[in-house]
């Protein structure tokens, strides 16, 4: 099988293209956006020039990683590297017969539901907060129009967290509290939600929180587990001392006085 990760520099897209690299039954090619000092991950700009479509030829799945992969990411550059890359990506994909794009989405999907108790899962209403979350909700969507229009099989993965630091352990040095620590996800968990996701067979469609298997997070990953096959080895307890509920706290009622501040002033908004 041909894979072609894109982003395959980057942090986790090069986890991905060294691990399926070394095991049988794969034949791995990759485009990053900066030169990668490999032969087989070749420089191109998705948004920009086209010559990267060649590198299409004989692929089966197309694992999507690349992108502004900032929360703060501007609106022009995730216009540019998340929104018109990927619409891009799709439309090139369908029209020379790959068969699967993965497209790595993420958690900032549901971005709004940090301060409430609502379950994480498809059925979730999403609710991006910023231009990377938006982003990303476009790159699913469009991904289910390409799935059911054009014959493409596209399966979204929403990401959790796999830090840069910290040789990626989970632990209270982790940003955003409890929310933080909840969405870990291991570097063994990540290369086993996305060889699932590669090799599953007969799935047209699907949006899917891809988290480590962490006791009392909100994410569901049960639909994971039976969607695609999701075997998570790892799994973390968030500890969470009493400083950081504090501050959540604080958070959670400001963020629920501003809400209620603008709905007053702006009801029509």
């Amino acid at each position: 099988m041909h894979v072609l990760i894109t982003g395959a520099g980057g942090h986790l897209g090069r986890k991905l293209f060294d691990a399926l690299d070394q095991e049988v039954g794969y034949s791995v090619s990759g485009i990053d956006i900066r030169p990668v000092d490999h032969p087989h991950i070749h420089m191109a700009d998705l948004s920009g020039d086209l010559n990267w479509i060649a590198l299409l030829k004989d692929v089966d799945v197309i694992v999507h990683l690349a992108g502004d992969r900032e929360p703060a990411a501007t609106w022009s550059s995730a216009i540019k590297h998340n929104m018109d890359a990927t619409l891009t990506l799709y439309h090139h994909a369908a029209a020379h017969g790959v068969k699967r794009v993965v497209f790595a989405s993420s958690n900032w999907i549901h971005g709004d539901k940090r301060f409430t108790d609502d379950p994480l899962n498809s059925a979730t209403p999403p609710g991006p907060l910023n231009a990377y979350g938006m982003s990303k909700l476009f790159g699913e969507r469009t991904g289910a129009y390409f799935a059911e229009y054009h014959g493409l099989s596209v399966i979204c993965l929403r990401i959790g967290w796999t830090q840069w630091t910290h040789d990626n352990q989970p632990g209270p040095h982790m940003a955003m509290g409890r929310w933080g620590q909840e969405m870990w996800l291991s570097d063994r968990d990540f290369l086993n939600g996305m060889r699932a996701a590669i090799d599953v067979k007969d799935v047209q469609f699907a949006a899917l929180n891809l988290m480590s298997d962490n006791p009392g997070m909100r994410w569901d990953i049960a639909e994971t587990k039976r969607v695609i096959g999701y075997d998570p080895q790892d799994g973390s307890q968030a500890r969470v001392p009493p400083m950081i509920v504090l501050r959540s706290w604080i958070k959670g009622a400001l963020s629920f006085k501003l809400a209620r501040f603008f709905e007053n002033r702006f009801p029509h908004w």
